[in-house]
């Protein structure tokens, strides 16, 4: 592959059979190549090597117009199996980065024993252009997000089809609908949020955007949401050694706080959560509630 080109000029564009057509009258009729090139709307030198061509070929039938093609590197069918194998290493969570896939690359023509740029053998890397262009099989470069080891390694096959047999056990048990299913869920919020891109000088070394500080502390939030789409006021985990009422103030309506000196969820302040929990959708030995934990 090569990078997109964009024609500059309106050269090259007559017919082949128009240009076969007067390489005849050239050689068959004695017709000037000055004036056969006019009619044409070519350079009289072109047509001049289109008529040597002709000549050394002994046919103009067998004279070839036009640039060469584009040099291809693999085939479709490789080209695939590599889309397929980035595909799957994304997929589990082991991605290759813009150089690693240009080295792969580089690696896989050496395998298949194909043509490639000298550069690609001096550099022992696919080059830019190539990567640019290999991009358009429905592949782009992401920002991945961090996981950890354990959470990918806990979701499998085995893992989800026991959450659910489980889950399923206790619907039918309990008879348990949408509106008594509750999903509890934490994450984790920054004091300082990212500024967004603004318009700025072109060329400028600095930029700055004001925060309320550059470096946030970490904020733990902690909600509740049913099948149904129902929700419980959050709460917050600060980042303090006391808690004060006014830390909330503004706040989500009906939210309530703790505090932990990390601003991590810990299992006393989880209880804290359980009981504002129960206080919401007040369950009874009747209604019973569903909640699970991500």
């Amino acid at each position: 592959m090569v990078c997109n080109y964009q024609r500059k000029t309106s050269r090259a564009q007559t017919p082949p059979d128009l240009i076969r057509k007067g390489i005849e009258d050239v050689i068959n009729c004695g017709r000037s190549i000055r004036s056969v090139a006019v009619e044409l709307n070519m350079t009289p030198m072109t047509l001049c090597r289109y008529i040597k061509r002709a000549k050394e070929q002994g046919s103009v039938q067998a004279v070839t117009f036009g640039y060469r093609p584009p040099m291809v590197v693999f085939n479709e069918q490789q080209e695939a199996s590599l889309v397929k194998y980035l595909t799957t290493a994304a997929n589990i969570y082991f991605g290759l980065s813009p150089k690693d896939v240009r080295i792969l690359a580089y690696e896989c023509a050496s395998a298949f024993k194909v043509k490639m740029p000298q550069s690609w053998e001096t550099n022992m890397c696919a080059g830019p252009d190539w990567f640019s262009a290999f991009l358009n099989n429905d592949l782009s470069i992401r920002t991945p997000e961090a996981t950890s080891l354990s959470r990918a390694t806990s979701f499998n096959r085995h893992n989800v089809n026991e959450f659910f047999t489980k889950l399923a056990t206790v619907v039918e048990r309990d008879n348990v609908g949408p509106y008594n299913i509750w999903n509890v869920d934490e994450t984790g919020l920054s004091t300082v949020q990212k500024p967004r891109g603004i318009v700025a000088l072109k060329g400028s070394k600095q930029v700055g955007s004001l925060t309320s500080g550059e470096r946030g502390q970490h904020v733990t939030l902690c909600c509740a949401v049913s099948a149904a789409g129902n929700t419980v006021p959050p709460m917050f985990v600060f980042p303090r050694v006391k808690y004060y009422d006014h830390f909330v103030r503004d706040g989500p309506q009906g939210a309530i706080g703790v505090s932990y000196p990390s601003g991590w969820m810990t299992s006393d302040n989880f209880l804290v959560f359980l009981k504002h929990f129960t206080d919401h959708v007040k369950p009874t030995n009747d209604k019973s509630r569903l909640a699970y934990q991500h």
